[in-house]
């Protein structure tokens, strides 16, 4: 059963860091318009476990840190604008909407296929226990 295990460990581990990653997709979608945003960026890194039983090791998926986008910053021309400086023109964001979508397309098709792939290691967990049983 420790296979098992920890192939729910892995799986566990890419949806936890899907569901990190489409947590900074949705704030940058919603801080689209809010000046002087940056976008939010998330990298991913494996990290090696030891196995109990097996003595073995597994590999699962580890959240880097946050970093914000170093991309300029758009600037946008609006003199009534109370950021505005004196030729009147305030820095807005840098998130491109096309591209947090396709992230967060990119990010929910992963977080699926590790539940997938989940529901499916649960299944055979199953099924060998009802052939234990009878």
């Amino acid at each position: 059963m420790t296979d098992f295990s920890d192939a729910l460990s892995i799986s566990t581990s890419g949806m936890r860091a899907q569901a990190t990653r489409l947590r900074h997709v949705s704030e940058n979608i919603a801080n689209a318009d809010t000046p002087g945003y940056r976008r939010k960026t998330v990298s991913f890194g494996e990290t090696m476990q030891s196995t109990a039983r097996s003595g073995g090791t597994i590999g699962t998926i580890r959240v880097g840190p946050m970093r914000l986008d170093p991309s300029p910053l758009t600037s946008i021309h609006d003199p009534a604008n109370p950021l505005a400086d004196a030729a009147g023109n305030y820095d807005g964001s840098n998130v491109d909407l096309l591209m947090e979508i396709a992230d967060a397309r990119e990010a929910q098709r992963s977080y699926e296929a590790n539940l997938k792939m989940f529901d499916q290691i649960r299944q055979m967990g199953q099924g060998l226990l009802d052939l234990l049983r009878n």
